[in-house]
């Protein structure tokens, strides 16, 4: 694939993960990167995305947030994660692949709720459609339901060879239940039944306590100096 493509790289700007840190992104600016196998490509290189853009961290003094994504084919579930399978499987999970109405309405309340006290606060449509709508790849919306109620949605980007973790909201009465747990496992499971290699999650990142949890499911990759790296415990 050329290499001969435009990057664009923003202003420092304050961290939102780490305190008296500022971050700098680089941005997939150039138009042809903005499709479905030109970004599994980019994931590959560490990129994400949120809405119609797509970023990766470029950081001038720090490197905190690596890339990581799990293997599918060779994950397996900790004693806790299988304790929490046992746990929640009296619920009853499925496949959408659109949006329906009944997805703002849990969202709104998983925001308000939960993360009354973050930068999402207040929750609005137009933050709910950054999650649910792009022009760049395919998605999926992995439902979690009980006794007929949709208590979990995991919005999953489809692309080449793999599944993306994007953004996963629920009834936060069910909070202990470990719903953003559990959808990681069965996003595992679907990307596993899909014939995908990789479950990409987002970036690790060590010294945040909202960001250092993704390391929990083996085995999994991280991206070290643009080196992709097993990690098997």
């Amino acid at each position: 694939m050329s290499l001969n493509y435009k990057l664009g790289i923003t202003k420092p700007f304050p961290c939102n993960y780490l305190p008296e840190q500022e971050e700098r992104l680089l941005i997939a600016v150039d138009e042809i990167l903005h499709d479905r196998e030109h970004y599994g490509w980019l994931m590959q290189q560490g990129f994400r995305r949120s809405g119609n853009d797509i970023y990766r961290p470029h950081c001038i003094a720090c490197q905190a947030c690596k890339s990581l994504r799990v293997l599918v084919n060779e994950f397996i579930p900790s004693r806790s994660q299988k304790r929490l399978l046992k746990r929640n499987q009296h619920f009853n999970v499925t496949l959408s692949k659109e949006v329906k109405a009944s997805y703002y309405p849990l969202y709104e309340q998983y925001v308000n709720s939960i993360h009354s006290d973050g930068s999402m606060f207040p929750a609005t449509p137009e933050q709910f459609q950054s999650f649910t709508q792009n022009d760049i790849t395919q998605q999926c919306y992995i439902e979690v339901w009980h006794d007929g109620v949709l208590i979990s949605v995991a919005v999953t980007d489809d692309i080449p060879d793999a599944l993306s973790a994007v953004y996963t909201f629920y009834d936060p009465s069910y909070r202990k239940q470990g719903l953003g747990v559990y959808s990681i496992l069965k996003q595992i499971e679907m990307a596993s039944q899909l014939k995908r290699q990789f479950l990409y999650l987002g970036y690790q990142i060590d010294e945040c306590s909202k960001m250092n949890y993704k390391n929990r499911y083996t085995s999994h990759q991280i991206l070290v100096e643009n080196q992709w790296q097993t990690v098997n415990k």
